[in-house]
């Protein structure tokens, strides 16, 4: 007697469970019948869970239902003060961030930090304006400066997937290393970064690794820090360049505009700064806006597919946040994470337990969800009239639609697959401390997936 889909599922999780490597840890699936929302298959689905990337599905489902796919973001280049009859601005040139995480991202077209600096010298050109006695201001108020999650590791927070977010992002806020390796166990050099970041003290103390070691080289910096240190190995016969994060975006896009202006011939007299910085001076900020040039984003459609195909954990964030300024209370991330809760309980009765959030693309360890509440979310956007820009973001591995997510002893799978008899499924897959290999654990996990095909 052939087995139902349901029976196929149990046994095949069954003999999942019992591997040696997951003795201590703790699986958790659900599987639903995407068009009746009727249970197919599910086990410890109400027990909450790290979810690794996999939450980056929650955050984008719940940005494409606030915001609209159509939803763009706007960065505002302005003056202050007046030009006078040499050219001479006596004032200042503020750029206005909105949160925009896509703000000189080379991912887009047209968006990179070369066109973008050079679109704004042009605007500065054209105002009239051939010297500043000013500053040039990045106006990072919007989110109330530079934000980590308080519940992301040290280690992550210094590298490129642990940038932080800005009320003014700056390429994607990250920077670049090249390593010049040497003889095994001995010291690096740093041959060149990818971006003028002269104003920080970088400390190198990167050591070659052997060949085929590989890249291990973390950074270390905090919030505002001027210094970041590189620590590791670096393997002698790699050709990569390692990405860091940059320390206050804002300041950085301040300071590579100056830097255009001051190639271009057109004085600043003054150092950069940022709203931030001049809120916690007690310093005024200026007032007085002369438009200058107005950058739109990418549309969210197109955010959410780079967020979902690479898991870019600073969209994650800045979405975050922005969901967050619809609440009358939005100043902490808490507001932002409750106002998602809050979201999800009225649309499909998700308890506060299924849905524990600190952040928005599940780098932190301390989240916690239900493999039920997640496929409840990925079904509704299922029934959504964006629901096929959401579904091209999502990668295929396995030839599935979904997406992964991955961190210290979690893994995690979410996403759609119709069967060989024409079933649609909608599935969460969550593991928990596991041992051995990510790679064989993934290996496992594909197999209890492959009933749903």
């Amino acid at each position: 007697m052939a087995q139902t889909a349901t029976q196929k599922i149990a046994t095949a999780f069954q003999t999942f469970e019992k591997q040696s490597n997951i003795k201590n840890g703790v699986a958790s699936l659900t599987v639903l019948d995407s068009k009746t929302g009727q249970v197919v298959f599910e086990k410890n689905s109400q027990i909450g869970l790290p979810t690794a990337s996999t939450m980056k599905v929650i955050t984008s489902i719940t940005a494409l239902d606030l915001l609209g796919p159509e939803f763009k973001f706007q960065t505002k280049l302005y003056y202050t003060g007046d030009i006078d009859s040499v050219g001479n601005l006596v004032g200042d040139i503020v750029i206005e961030g909105s949160g925009d995480p896509t703000l000189a991202s080379d991912r887009f077209e047209g968006n990179s930090e070369e066109v973008l600096l050079s679109t704004w010298v042009k605007a500065i050109q054209y105002a009239g304006i051939k010297s500043v006695s000013g500053r040039i201001i990045g106006d990072d108020r919007y989110l109330n400066g530079y934000d980590i999650p308080g519940t992301w590791m040290w280690q992550d927070m210094g590298n490129y997937y642990g940038a932080g977010v800005s009320g003014l992002n700056w390429r994607e806020n990250k920077t670049g290393i090249v390593f010049a390796a040497s003889s095994v166990n001995n010291p690096t050099r740093i041959s060149k970064t990818t971006s003028d970041i002269s104003y920080l003290s970088v400390v190198n103390e990167v050591k070659t690794g052997s060949s085929g070691s590989g890249d291990n080289v973390y950074g270390y910096s905090a919030p505002y820090s001027g210094t970041i240190y590189l620590r590791g190995t670096y393997g002698q016969d790699l050709k990569k360049t390692i990405e860091i994060s940059v320390p206050d975006p804002a300041y950085d896009a301040a300071f590579q505009l100056r830097q255009a202006l001051l190639a271009n011939d057109i004085l600043i007299e003054q150092l950069p700064t940022t709203g931030k910085l001049l809120a916690d001076s007690n310093k005024t900020f200026p007032t007085g806006k002369k438009e200058l040039h107005v950058h739109s984003s990418p549309k969210l459609s197109e955010i959410v597919y780079w967020f979902n195909q690479k898991s870019i954990n600073l969209y994650g964030e800045s979405l975050l946040k922005v969901i967050g300024e619809r609440s009358p209370t939005a100043s902490t991330r808490n507001n932002a994470t409750q106002l998602v809760n809050k979201y999800w309980q009225q649309k499909l009765g998700i308890s506060d337990s299924e849905l524990v959030l600190y952040d928005g693309s599940g780098l932190s360890p301390q989240n916690r969800v239900t493999t039920s509440a997640m496929s409840k979310i990925m079904r509704y956007a299922k029934q959504r009239n964006w629901f096929d820009t959401f579904e091209k973001s999502l990668p295929t591995p396995n030839n599935m639609k979904m997406k992964s997510g991955t961190i210290g002893g979690v893994l995690g799978y979410t996403g759609y697959q119709t069967s060989g008899a024409n079933q649609d499924y909608v599935f969460s897959f969550l593991i928990n401390n596991y041992q051995g290999s990510a790679s064989s654990m993934r290996q496992a996990m594909f197999k209890v997936l492959d009933t749903l095909k």
